[in-house]
């Protein structure tokens, strides 16, 4: 048997029984934001798995056939919200995916880039530091400011660098959160012991979202470790079908935080919450192990920061913002987590504002990891409309909560925006709310 036979085989017994389970009905149509950007068949849920079953039978070529197809998926999974037979779409997407990695390396087809950034940055919290630092003294030396004057990311690396403007005005290197620590409730009495996943972005560039959401949860009653050995949670690698290193940072995790004794794990993003609550799914060829035993322990307690603050409802709201607001939902917030209500709950409570609900709020904003950057001609079409029904509003704030969603409504902002607005993260509302003053 050679490689590629053997890649088929493994692809039909991961998901023989998963792809046999869709009954072709068609549920899944009005809810992928793909088909109904495309209107084509193999760019539907029902499609792909069609796909998916055919290469898994060896009719059609992995690489040449499925590919395309599989890589034009956002994976947002509202399909599997609107399945009713509840068929595992995100399980069949991950297998193929692995399938089209494993054919692309024995093809031989290098990816130098995404290589680089999924093997030897992500990988790596020192690495991941470094950048951070390098992104810090980028904005602060002026350079940023050269860079965007003229136009200079965009004529490099082409239409990725249109994302860069996008990108955080980042606050001193003090309000990094330190690993390893203990921060102590800011009231009187702790009510409840979490500890805090930073995430790699969000870490990274995006560390007064952390920052925010670490003094919430002190305002709120809450006692948070930190723990020093965390690291990125995979999803990027699951995405991009490198199971073999999303596992291993799960299990990088699964240590980290097994040294706490908590009562949730927090997390400020839709797309590593969604991961992190399925580690036991992603271990699970390691039946049997203390790895599942453990991810078992770690996804019941993986909690969304949203969640966490509108449960303990002891926000001390001090401050009115006067604001339109509006809120576009992380997919895998609302379809993996099922936590999507929180958010618009706790916006409800905020005093002052108005809150202005988008009317297709549940689409993705074709965010999709790095699928912006990817695919972005496709991923541009589908925020187009998301930002025709933000502009027919007209809000003053656009929230989000997830660091991709982040940068792809800010970019929405800057590219279609017919009125200016401010496209920030939950916790920094909430923030500004509680009078923690803007970093």
């Amino acid at each position: 048997m050679n490689n590629a036979d053997s890649i088929t085989n493994t692809l039909l017994k991961k998901t023989y029984d998963e792809v046999n389970q869709c009954i072709q009905c068609g549920y899944c149509l009005p809810a992928c934001p793909t088909y109904a950007s495309m209107e084509n068949e193999s760019a539907s849920p029902r499609g792909r798995i069609n796909l998916v079953k055919m290469a898994a039978e060896g009719k059609i070529d992995i690489l040449e056939d499925l590919k395309e197809p599989i890589d034009l998926c956002l994976g947002c999974r509202a399909c599997e919200v609107a399945c009713p037979v509840n068929v595992p779409y995100g399980s069949i997407l991950e297998h193929a995916k692995e399938a089209i990695n494993d054919a692309e390396v024995h093809a031989r087809k290098k990816h130098t880039f995404k290589d680089f950034a999924l093997n030897h940055l992500f990988m790596k919290p020192k690495t991941m530091k470094l950048s951070s630092n390098m992104y810090f003294l980028y904005q602060k030396s002026g350079l940023q400011r050269v860079v965007r004057a003229t136009n200079l990311s965009e004529k490099l690396v082409k239409k990725a660098g249109k994302f860069e403007i996008a990108l955080p005005k980042v606050p001193s290197k003090k309000y990094q959160i330190q690993r390893g620590q203990l921060y102590e409730a800011k009231t009187e009495k702790t009510v409840k012991t979490v500890a805090l996943f930073l995430g790699c972005i969000n870490d990274a560039i995006f560390y007064h979202v952390n920052y925010y959401t670490l003094e919430l949860l002190r305002m709120s009653g809450c006692d948070v470790y930190v723990p020093k050995e965390q690291t990125c949670c995979g999803a990027l690698h699951a995405h991009q079908g490198q199971m073999k290193h999303s596992r291993q940072l799960a299990k990088d995790n699964l240590k980290a935080f097994d040294q706490y004794e908590v009562d949730a794990i927090i997390t400020n993003a839709g797309g590593c919450g969604a991961i992190l609550q399925e580690y036991d799914q992603l271990l699970i060829e390691e039946f049997g192990t203390e790895w599942v035993r453990k991810a078992e322990q770690f996804t019941k307690k993986i909690k969304d920061i949203s969640e966490v603050l509108f449960s303990l409802d002891s926000l001390p709201f001090s401050k009115e913002i006067e604001k339109v607001v509006t809120y576009q939902p992380s997919c895998h917030l609302s379809n993996v987590q099922k936590a999507g209500d929180y958010p618009e709950k706790l916006l409800k409570k905020i005093p002052g504002i108005k809150y202005v609900e988008l009317p297709s709020k549940n689409t993705c904003c074709a965010s999709g990891g790095i699928y912006n950057i990817q695919q972005y001609d496709e991923s541009m079409k589908i925020l187009s409309k998301k930002m025709n029904e933000v502009n027919n509003i007209q809000p003053e704030i656009v929230v989000t909560s997830n660091p991709g969603c982040l940068i792809q409504m800010t970019h929405g902002v800057n590219t279609f925006g017919k009125k200016p607005s401010e496209s920030i993260h939950l916790v920094e509302l909430l923030a500004r709310a509680c009078g923690i003053e803007p970093l």
